[in-house]
Formats: C-alpha cells, structure tokens, sequence
C-alpha cells in the first residue's frame, strides 16, 4: 500500500510503502534527519507528527493505517 509522506518546514512529498523505514524514505527524498545511535536512545533523530506526537525515525516505519503522514522537521545545533 502506497502512502504519502510529507515532509514540513520544506513541503516535500514523496510516496512510500508501508513498513519502509522512515529514514530510508526521508533520504530518498533527500530530506536530512540526524542520527545518533540508530536505536532511539539519543533521540537525535526525533521528528514530530502532525498531531503533535513524537517520533524517533530511525526505529520507525511508515505506519500501515495511513494514507497520509505529515512529518515536522526540527534541526537541532547540538546534533
């Protein structure tokens, strides 16, 4: 199943599947998210959703329920 991700503050969409990881998706849109450890610890890589909820990428898939997905982006100058 194909889902439409957006990517905010740019307004860069893209399609993925459902379960593709987040940050594979993010890269083939040639979005940036930062990375830490890679197992949601450091938090590096924290997004928001559009509800407010947030989400660390690297250990999240696109969800199977949506047909649309709206990722906030925040740049933080520590990472």
């Amino acid at each position: 199943m194909s889902i439409q991700i957006r990517f905010l503050p740019d307004d860069i969409m893209i399609e993925a599947e459902a379960g593709e990881p987040l940050l594979q998706v993010a890269e083939r849109a040639g979005v940036f998210i930062p990375t830490g450890c890679l197992m949601g610890s450091c938090h590096a890589c924290e997004v928001e959703l559009e509800d407010g909820t947030p989400i660390c990428a690297c250990i999240t898939s696109v969800p199977t329920r949506e047909k649309e997905l709206t990722i906030n982006l925040f740049y933080d100058p520590v990472w």
